[in-house]
């Protein structure tokens, strides 16, 4: 008899707050988009919570992934039939929470001026599909194919973040698991585009995901690295070694003075994790890559980790637009610096 009491209590208590969920559709995506700046603060200062927050989310994908396995249980155990407009309420909910709480991260560290703002307006573009029940039920759900890179998309972009907060796995290595996964569950929706019975239809199948996987990797530099932060990037002829401050900073200067004196590049970049991966300086003129060197990191978490490169050896036809990229090992911008370099006043 107390068993069925606390059956029946159980079931009132999931039904009242699914209820209470789908009355106020938005006040999920409004505490996701909270816990989201809240962990990106917390993470900053190696808070516990923030992992919570991460463990959290992991388990909610967890919980897909197991999903007909989970609705037995709970209706062996609970005596709970979960119909399937609530499983589909769950799996927006999901979306929503997953697309919101890394939209936080990805807003700040986004080099606006760069390829990335399209990866993180992508982002922001489904997170809004995710809230506006029309477009996610009648646009995006009936699509098999479209629904399915959707999902893969959002667990991608989760992965992202709650990786290195969970495993402090490096930029690269986090971008290679979080591709491998997201490619993984797109696998059923390239089987949808062939038909059965044929026995090429395997071997098809793994090529395309294999293409798929390489076209993607092609464009990782668009991905933002969501656990590094550049606080700092600045040009000039001088490096205060003791404080660790670059001198007055430079955006344009002549050919002479830049044979002459060369030309520091310093950069503090924010890792809220600690900083265990490879970054480099490439240098760039009128858009071809001159010079790669890796960074030589030191400082600490409130500056940022300082680190500086002296270039010295210039083409001897130096003109033109320059920059300077700060790169992680897979080639993912962290940020980047512009300067000008004007014919020598002799010429």
């Amino acid at each position: 008899m107390l068993l069925l009491k606390k059956q029946i209590s159980a079931k009132n208590l999931l039904l009242q707050l699914a209820e209470q969920l789908q009355r106020y559709p938005g006040l999920m995506a409004v505490l996701a988009f909270a816990s989201g700046i809240a962990s990106y603060v917390l993470v900053d200062r190696k808070e516990s919570l923030a992992q919570l927050i991460a463990l959290f989310l992991l388990f909610s994908w967890l919980w897909l992934l197991l999903d007909n396995w989970l609705r037995e249980r709970i209706e062996q155990r609970f005596g709970i039939t979960l119909s399937p407009t609530l499983v589909r309420f769950v799996l927006q909910m999901v979306h929503q929470e997953s697309l919101f709480f890394a939209l936080p991260f990805f807003l700040a560290v986004t080099s606006w001026n760069h390829g990335q703002a399209v990866f993180t307006a992508l982002i922001m573009l489904c997170a809004l599909i995710s809230l506006i029940d029309p477009l996610y039920y009648k646009k995006l759900a009936p699509r098999r194919t479209l629904f399915v890179v959707f999902h893969a998309f959002s667990l991608f972009v989760v992965l992202l973040v709650i990786l290195p907060i969970l495993l402090q796995l490096t930029t690269s290595e986090s971008l290679a698991t979080a591709m491998a996964i997201a490619v993984v569950l797109s696998f059923p929706s390239l089987g949808t585009l062939l038909p059965n019975g044929y026995w090429w239809r395997m071997p098809v199948t793994m090529l395309l995901l294999a293409a798929l996987c390489a076209g993607l990797w092609q464009l990782r530099s668009y991905v933002p690295p969501a656990a590094l932060r550049l606080t700092t990037v600045a040009l000039s002829h001088e490096v205060d070694y003791q404080q660790r401050k670059p001198g007055p900073g430079i955006k344009q200067l002549d050919a002479a003075t830049l044979h002459r004196q060369g030309l520091f590049s310093f950069t503090a970049v924010k890792a809220p994790r600690g900083l265990n991966e490879k970054i480099y300086h490439v240098w760039l003129q009128n858009g071809k890559v001159v010079d790669r060197i890796l960074l030589d990191i030191s400082g600490g978490r409130e500056q940022g980790y300082r680190a500086w490169t002296h270039k010295q050896n210039f083409p001897a036809n130096a003109e033109g637009h320059w920059q300077v990229k700060v790169v992680t090992e897979s080639e993912q911008l962290i940020g980047l610096t512009r300067f000008t370099v004007t014919p020598a006043p002799n010429q």
